[in-house]
């Protein structure tokens, strides 16, 4: 099937949402568990004590404990508002930030962050001018720390509706931020599967919407589950790579196949180059990765380079490119946004 194709549906008892382009999986959300605050959760949390050593500290949720990635200005018995940043494994605590964002379709107000930004997907200067106007009036009187940036999805909405998002989420977020104190709890849920597609696929805008049961069914998404459940992914031009989660991290191995000529290598190492990122977020792997391109010359690692810079550019989970080993193998660092594929399944 051609053209991008929004599926909603359930699977393994829990809601989920399927992005499918040109008849490949793209993208695919599921419904967080009930227990546990999924990632974008908003919540206030109480600070416990830092933890020497793991530059962080400890805070206390509803249920549970986060770890934040932040001392300094904290002290214990604090209260603070946190949003979940990703998941964690059985047993540890969940990844929290005070960089919070009330994210919306058309509209993410940053608190912190001050300022009335256009997304720089929107390239028509008129429709740039309109949009900053409709921004600054509705954020007009706003506290002077909250910031405001107006989404892709915008340029082709009416301007009542961009209006209309962007005050509802400017109350969102005010209402939230005046209420700092107290014992904690969750403020604001995570978002479900059909919401987080609705706010994030909406640009570019899909072909064509299916919803209900039958949905996964008919658009064969239920075949694609279980082709990225595999550990073997097969590559263009006849070389595969092999994608296996250990404790410590996530090993890729890249080969050839039958092609042995002296372009097999980096042909094969830039098509796997090129998928990697929908494979990592698809399976919902995260840390540490570790990559063994298949054999080839140093002069060649810059072309590779190129290919991985441009592949997770525009990756929504912040990924960290760290580079070349001295033994020849290529690491970065992704974080964990959502749980591992087989354990949202299980």
């Amino acid at each position: 099937m051609k053209g991008r194709v929004v599926a909603i549906d359930r699977i393994a008892g829990r809601g989920a949402a399927a992005l499918v382009v040109d008849g490949r999986l793209e993208d695919l959300l599921i419904d967080p568990p009930e227990d546990v605050p999924g990632p974008g959760a908003i919540l206030r949390a109480v600070v416990e004590r830092p933890m020497k050593g793991q530059g962080g500290v400890f805070v206390k949720l509803p249920e549970g404990k986060g770890f934040l990635k932040q001392v300094n200005g904290l002290s214990p018995g604090q209260a603070v508002i946190v949003q979940v940043t990703g998941s964690a494994e059985p047993g540890k605590a969940l990844p929290v930030s005070t960089r919070v964002l009330f994210r919306s379709r058309h509209c993410i107000v940053t608190p912190g962050a001050p300022g009335l930004n256009i997304a720089r997907g929107i390239k028509d200067d008129d429709i740039r001018a309109e949009l900053g106007e409709i921004a600054a009036e509705v954020m007009a009187g706003a506290d002077e720390t909250l910031g405001l940036i107006v989404r892709s999805a915008a340029a082709h909405a009416a301007p009542d509706e961009v209006a209309e998002d962007i005050a509802d989420t400017r109350a969102l977020a005010e209402a939230v931020l005046a209420d700092a104190t107290g014992a904690p709890e969750l403020l604001v849920d995570a978002p479900d599967a059909a919401l987080q597609a609705w706010r994030d696929w909406a640009e570019p805008a899909p072909d064509e919407v299916m919803e209900g049961d039958g949905a996964f069914r008919d658009l064969g998404v239920e075949e694609m589950i279980d082709a990225i459940l595999a550990p073997a992914v097969d590559l263009p031009g006849g070389g595969s790579m092999v994608i296996e989660p250990t404790r410590a991290l996530i090993a890729v191995d890249v080969n050839t196949g039958a092609d042995t000529s002296p372009a097999a290598s980096l042909k094969a190492n830039i098509a796997a180059a090129r998928d990697l990122p929908r494979q990592l977020r698809l399976r919902g792997l995260g840390g540490q990765v570790v990559v063994d391109f298949a054999p080839m010359s140093k002069k060649d690692r810059a072309t590779l380079d190129q290919v991985l810079k441009a592949a997770f550019r525009h990756e929504a989970a912040e990924t960290s490119l760290a580079g070349w080993t001295p033994l020849g193998n290529y690491e970065l660092q992704r974080r964990r946004d959502r749980p591992p594929l087989r354990e949202a399944l299980a």
